[in-house]
């Protein structure tokens, strides 16, 4: 089992910025596909960013160039630093791990994760 706690949300005003932290405990290990998805009122929830296990990163169009994903293996935790925010990236955000080592699959699809954080609210003001 995998237990998933993020970190680090709160209400900034546009162009700030945040850094959510997301602490693993269990079976992970860097061979695990770590991501984090959002999820804004009345919407679906949607893919952010992604950290596969060769430290490949992915993310979605509407973040690029503003979001870093990133790991820190010997504390088992991964960050999301989110620079130059917009009101449209309010959203609980919440941390996902996938269980398969070496996983292969669509990393930007949220049924490719198996364990899931509680979530933090990020709140971006105009």
């Amino acid at each position: 089992q995998v237990q998933l706690v993020e970190s680090g949300g709160g209400l900034v005003q546009a162009g700030g910025s945040l850094r959510l932290s997301c602490a693993a405990s269990g079976r992970t290990s860097s061979s695990n596909t770590m991501g984090w998805f959002r999820q804004a009122p009345g919407k679906e929830r949607e893919f952010v960013a992604a950290v596969i296990w060769t430290d490949g990163t992915y993310y979605a169009d509407s973040v690029k160039g503003r979001f870093t994903i990133s790991r820190d293996n010997a504390k088992n935790t991964v960050s999301l630093q989110m620079n130059n925010l917009k009101p449209e990236d309010t959203a609980v955000y919440y941390c996902a791990a996938n269980r398969t080592p070496y996983y292969r699959g669509d990393v930007s699809t949220w049924r490719s994760y198996d364990y899931w954080g509680q979530g933090t609210q990020v709140t971006v003001s105009s």
